[in-house]
């Protein structure tokens, strides 16, 4: 696939890569990746947007289910390799999957990768213009990750509370001035995983994302939610029912 502008790459050489990752099992919603949301797997509408973003050199699923790889397959996807089964386990650390593909791509002779973009495929309320503002912010940014993030309901400077040994609760973060309203209390985010722009270098140089240098592609909340439940999937399938009625900005 052609970047359709230098602005999306770290540099000339260094490739700009898409990643739907969609392991076989799941515990909240089973075999979740391909579940039909208004007509489409999710994976496949992963898939789709990242194409439609027109920002990829290579758009690549990770999976460990031959059923995963054979849809993305024909959804436009590269997969190169399967999963090894450490790393599609529950409790499997995702940064080490991007490692993985990062790894595995580059011993192919795919090219020096200068970014990985993760689209989530349980965010699928997501836009394609979501997609290109975080790959973007990443790079003019210099930070070493771009995630999506909405601000949150609770606040730990005004309505977040933590309980003492004693049990008396208190403000997570009490300010130096008691704030009285939402409004003034200084704004703080909820991560979202429907984007993680990460660039190669912090993905080996850091354990975790929390290491690494961040800054945020800020989505309304309608944008964010993340299947993990029947009930998270009634939500989505909800909201994009507005959205393909037009009920909804797109």
């Amino acid at each position: 696939m052609k970047v359709d502008s230098p602005s999306f790459r770290i540099s000339e050489n260094e490739l700009t890569i898409g990643a739907v990752c969609a392991r076989g099992g799941s515990k909240g919603v089973p075999r979740k990746n391909l579940r039909s949301l208004h007509g489409k797997p999710l994976i496949v509408r992963a898939l789709e947007q990242a194409h439609a973003a027109q920002i990829f050199d290579h758009v690549v699923t990770s999976t460990d289910d031959p059923q995963m790889a054979e849809v993305a397959r024909r959804h436009g996807a590269e997969v190169p390799f399967l999963r090894p089964e450490h790393l599609a386990r529950d409790d499997s650390n995702k940064w080490h999957v991007f490692r993985h593909l990062v790894t595995e791509l580059e011993a192919r002779g795919t090219g020096p990768i200068g970014i990985v973009a993760d689209l989530d495929t349980g965010a699928a309320l997501r836009t394609v213009e979501d997609i290109r503002v975080s790959v973007s912010k990443l790079i003019e940014t210099g930070a070493d990750v771009c995630v999506t993030a909405y601000e949150a309901d609770h606040n730990p400077y005004y309505n977040m509370v933590q309980l003492d040994q004693r049990g008396i609760a208190r403000v997570c973060m009490p300010p130096p001035v008691p704030i009285a309203n939402r409004q003034q209390a200084p704004a703080v985010y909820n991560l979202s995983p429907a984007i993680f722009a990460i660039r190669r270098s912090a993905l080996f140089r850091h354990d975790h994302w929390s290491q690494c240098q961040m800054t945020l592609c800020v989505i309304p909340r309608e944008r964010a939610v993340d299947i993990d439940t029947e009930l998270d999937f009634r939500l989505v399938e909800f909201l994009l029912g507005q959205r393909l009625a037009g009920d909804a900005p797109e």
